[in-house]
């Protein structure tokens, strides 16, 4: 059986995170992502759940997750896994959305599976070009083809204001969870925080969100601690900064959202070597 790999790439020009990995067979929970998400899968057939709908993955289907999108994937059946994905921070896709559309208005990806091989195709063009460093002009160009076609079809925008528009309890929830990620926080604390019952705060948190109040304090913690890392801090200090309980716990919940140890994703930021073979 082939031996997994997981190819990681920052580029620094686009400002965007590349990353490849073949023949895997990990499972992700269900979390979300702070940026967009667009990928593509090469081989295997999962199941995922975004957003509580089931989807059958494939080869040759573009994956789209929004910001804040829920999902979770695992083996559909034997065998392994080959995925290649792109990140995209909300203040690269506002201004990438401007420069094409000409309305500064964040889109929202109306699907998240996708068959269409024109955009798939510029993707793996896109993505080629990352892993292996070419020309500026031949990523920028390929980027701007692929986002042409999934805006012009697959999105409605909405302004950035817009697309925090949760009930207003489960706002102040998310906003607190922010502000303390580094503290031992509790439910008890969210519910004074929103003034709801915990059975009420956590229906009305899971169906806003898709994701459990404590999933989301893990994915604001790995978010956080990506930061730290890219700056170069240390496994500990970084899990110390994030309010994680102790380096072990930090590094199997960074693996488990991620897919990576944040060992190899701290050295994709060290110059001059930005890629790294886990």
């Amino acid at each position: 059986m082939k031996k997994e790999s997981r190819t990681v790439r920052y580029d620094r020009e686009l400002q965007l995170e590349a990353y490849c990995f073949q023949g895997i067979t990990q499972p992700f929970p269900n979390h979300i992502h702070e940026y967009y998400v667009i990928g593509l899968v090469e081989q295997g057939e999962r199941t995922l759940l975004c957003k509580n709908i089931s989807y059958t993955i494939q080869r040759g289907n573009l994956i789209l997750f929004n910001p804040g999108d829920s999902h979770s994937c695992a083996q559909k059946s034997q065998g392994t896994f080959s995925y290649r994905g792109l990140n995209l921070s909300k203040s690269l896709m506002l201004k990438l959305s401007e420069d094409i559309t000409g309305r500064r208005e964040l889109p929202v990806f109306t699907e998240n599976v996708l068959s269409r091989t024109e955009p798939a195709c510029y993707f793996r063009l896109l993505h080629q070009a990352i892993m292996e460093h070419s020309g500026e002009f031949d990523r920028e160009e390929n980027l701007y083809l692929m986002l042409s076609c999934l805006l012009e079809e697959y999105v409605q925008v909405l302004s950035p204001k817009i697309c925090e528009n949760y009930p207003q309890e489960v706002g102040q929830v998310c906003s607190f969870i922010r502000q303390h990620y580094r503290e031992h926080l509790c439910l008890e604390q969210l519910c004074q925080c929103a003034g709801l019952s915990k059975s009420t705060l956590l229906r009305a948190f899971t169906k806003s969100m898709g994701i459990t109040p404590y999933r989301y304090l893990q994915s604001v913690r790995i978010e956080k601690a990506k930061e730290f890392l890219e700056h170069g801090s240390s496994l500990l200090e970084t899990a110390i900064q994030t309010g994680f309980s102790d380096q072990s716990h930090f590094t199997n919940t960074f693996h488990a959202l991620i897919g990576l140890t944040p060992g190899a994703y701290r050295k994709i930021f060290q110059i001059p070597k930005d890629s790294f073979n886990e």
